[in-house]
């Protein structure tokens, strides 16, 4: 079984293509990535001489129609998996055209390349941020409208729909995936986790939003990896499945964890002018994943974000380029 893996060098996609080559053998993956500034081709590190030919990549833009055939005539793909997106809400508000570029035209070149060659299934991994924010009680489930309250959240909700119109219209197996928010290796130190990490190792300030209230639930990417995998094989087409961590964390608090497990000041914290559309809390059930797909989250938030604090410790080489490059 082959698998064309879209955005397969940034913080998500690297994380799955460890895990599908490294626990199912004998697949395959095809790698695209634009190598846009969060495509980093050090994600997969040793991978390509691991694992031989069962793993390749092609640097492509998915909106470049042109470039997108030609991978698809390489081979006979039995799934598209599309992580492939620009995903920073600060950056979607300052250049809302990349994010529909890539985001939106990006999903419609994928959606028919893949059914004029026969791709048996396609899963577009989204995010929890479609239904815009939540009330202090409750969670999303796949039945809650959707409320973008970004330019970063209304191009993944478009390309949802457009994804999920393809399985009305053309009978194409497609499955939507929604996570909340993911942290572990490899992610860009622009979210807030890895901000935090590496600003606090070179004691600078911790930039955190407003009052630090909002809520997120936060899942480690090994489990949301593991999600994915399990609805490319057993989901049903036309369907939406969440994929949460159980773990609901103030961002504030999880500042504050990082700063404990570094043995730094909360001096560092310094507030800032809150994010415009800030959303106030995100929540997400993940019940019906669980009990669809046999699946729940290994890691707690607390101990999963200890372990990613001492992942940044070791693997500096990783980080401080990245740095560098801001």
């Amino acid at each position: 079984m082959r698998l064309l893996v879209t955005g397969g060098c940034g913080f998500i996609g690297s994380n799955f293509v460890r895990h599908v080559l490294g626990h199912f053998g004998p697949e395959s993956i095809t790698n695209v990535d634009a190598l846009t500034y969060a495509g980093n081709p050090a994600n997969l590190a040793g991978v390509p001489e691991e694992f031989g030919e069962r793993y390749c990549f092609h640097r492509a833009d998915i909106a470049d129609a042109a470039a997108m055939e030609a991978v698809f005539a390489r081979h006979q793909y039995f799934a598209v998996v599309n992580f492939a997106a620009e995903s920073h809400v600060d950056r979607s508000i300052d250049s809302p055209e990349n994010f529909i570029h890539t985001n939106v035209v990006g999903t419609s070149v994928l959606l028919n390349a893949a059914r004029r060659h026969g791709v048996r299934r396609f899963l577009q991994v989204s995010t929890d941020e479609v239904y815009g924010s939540l009330g202090p009680e409750g969670r999303f489930t796949e039945e809650s409208p959707l409320k973008p309250s970004s330019p970063y959240s209304a191009s993944k909700t478009s390309a949802d729909l457009l994804a999920l119109a393809h399985f009305h219209t053309f009978g194409q197996e497609v499955i939507v995936t929604r996570c909340s928010n993911n942290y572990g290796p490899y992610q860009y130190p622009e979210k807030l986790i890895p901000l935090m990490i590496t600003n606090a190792l070179n004691d600078e300030p911790l930039p955190v939003y407003g009052d630090g209230l909002n809520v997120r639930d936060w899942i480690h990417v090994e489990d949301h990896c593991a999600a994915v995998f399990a609805a490319l094989l057993d989901g049903k087409p036309g369907e939406v499945y969440h994929i949460g961590g159980d773990g609901e964390l103030r961002n504030i608090d999880v500042v504050k964890l990082i700063l404990a497990e570094l043995g730094k000041p909360e001096s560092l914290i310094h507030y800032v002018t809150d994010r415009p559309g800030h959303d106030r809390r995100y929540a997400i059930d993940s019940s019906k994943t669980q009990a669809a797909l046999g699946w729940k989250p290994r890691h707690r938030p607390e101990q999963g974000i200890r372990e990613t604090v001492a992942w940044y410790l070791k693997n500096r080489e990783w980080w401080e380029p990245l740095r560098r490059k801001k």
